[in-house]
């Protein structure tokens, strides 16, 4: 039986997962309990003790635990973690105890009752659910069947807030910026996920190379993000010129948009990938999801170290 330092110590350092970690504090105040298979019954099996809310406690502030790491035992890495009831999905329920975010519904070429479904178990269990690429008739379906749903029109988007809450104002924030107005949806899917993971986002929209002017007369904001998306399409130039003019970290999403050659957005993805200017990272073509998420989690981790 390991001592209570060392359980809070493996805790603290991701070895030991929360679920694992009550279920040893619960043996050593109240003794083992074996179940019929010679394996040690977990907490839910064995029973609350009553030292329990104080283990709930102990275990919580070890983990740093947001709403989204919760102490449940869905959340462990058990077979009780995977909710495959609906046939067609398999929800994984731990992934905000592993990553610190909700598992995404990616809409594209599900159903809308598929969506719904599967909007409606993850919502059981967390405070928060997005789904990406929704179209209009899809997104009319899902929000008639759920209440608070919010849809996202350029985003292609819904999300849902058990809150209900938008993200506040003030603070640190991730700046995502776009070349064009075509870029916009694209845009717009970064900025909607940034900001149902809980960062608080500034949009800068239209400041391409081709008016290079324009970005100039919004740099201040730009350079006060704890981090910057841009999303640029054509030949993808603004991510190098954004590179060489902020001290963050960059995250450049190449588009589909523009003629021929450049190849439904390959030639701004090679454009981004060749960058000379340091910083920058690359999704995918149209990723705006991809880079909204990373975008969150080096806003969200800075901002961790700036409370501690």
């Amino acid at each position: 039986m390991m001592n209570i330092d060392n359980i809070l110590k493996l805790v603290q350092s991701g070895d030991l997962d929360i679920a694992e970690a009550k279920r040893l504090l619960e043996e050593g105040l109240s003794g083992a309990h074996t179940a019929p298979a010679g394996r040690l019954e977990t907490a839910v099996q064995a029973g609350r003790t009553p030292e329990q809310p104080a283990i709930d406690k102990t275990v919580k502030e070890a983990s740093g635990e947001t709403p989204m790491r919760r102490t449940a035992s869905f959340l462990s890495l058990s077979e009780e973690a995977v909710d495959d009831s609906l046939g067609y999905a398999q929800l994984d329920l731990s992934r905000p105890a592993r990553t610190g975010f909700p598992e995404v519904v990616y809409g594209e070429s599900k159903s809308a009752e598929q969506i719904a479904a599967i909007f409606e178990r993850l919502a059981a269990h967390t405070d928060r659910v997005l789904a990406t690429r929704v179209d209009a008739d899809k997104a009319a379906y899902v929000m008639q069947r759920i209440p608070g749903v919010k849809h996202h029109p350029e985003a292609r988007a819904l999300t849902w807030l058990r809150s209900g809450e938008a993200v506040p104002d003030g603070g640190s924030y991730i700046a995502v910026v776009c070349a064009g107005t075509s870029d916009v949806p694209v845009a717009e899917e970064a900025a909607v996920t940034a900001e149902c993971l809980g960062s608080r986002v500034e949009r800068v929209y239209d400041v391409g190379v081709a008016g290079i002017h324009r970005l100039f007369r919004r740099l201040p904001v730009i350079r006060e993000a704890s981090a910057v998306v841009v999303v640029a399409g054509m030949e993808g130039a603004l991510a190098s010129v954004l590179g060489g003019l902020v001290a963050v970290p960059v995250i450049a999403v190449p588009t589909s948009i523009g003629y021929g050659a450049s190849f439904q957005g390959v030639a701004a993805l090679l454009s981004m990938l060749n960058a000379c200017a340091p910083g920058i990272s690359v999704v995918n073509i149209d990723n705006g999801f991809g880079a909204g998420y990373n975008a969150a989690l080096i806003h969200q981790n800075g901002t961790k170290r700036d409370e501690n």
